[in-house]
């Protein structure tokens, strides 16, 4: 499976942004999808994850703010991001669980300016 991440971005604080993240190859054993960040000197951390039936979990960080949404016809995921934080910073990774496979995307830059 290939993961190709679209539309990071600089924004001003407050704004907004909607990553996309599309899926290719052996796209049909995907089951969950997911984005993660990574912001310089931390760990890479869970932002948001939804299943193939669609159910979601958020980090308490972007509870109310980010909504996570898959098309499953598209093999597309997802990721509106509202009332955007200088601490939201970071590269967002788009990730796709297959049962004997994780698969990452590339990653792209977030940058909200205050």
């Amino acid at each position: 499976v290939q993961l190709v991440e679209s539309g990071g971005g600089l924004v001003q604080a407050g704004g907004s942004l909607r990553l996309s993240c599309a899926a290719s190859g052996s796209t049909f054993s995907i089951n969950a999808m997911g984005w993660y960040r990574q912001a310089p000197g931390k760990q890479r951390e869970l932002v948001a994850a939804i299943t193939r039936r669609g159910s979601t979990n958020y980090a308490d960080s972007v509870k109310g703010r980010f909504t996570i949404s898959r098309d499953n016809a598209k093999n597309t995921v997802y990721l509106q991001m509202n009332s955007l934080k200088p601490e939201d910073t970071a590269v967002y990774y788009c990730k796709a669980d297959q049962i004997f496979r994780t698969n990452w995307g590339q990653g792209t830059l977030v940058t909200v300016s205050s």
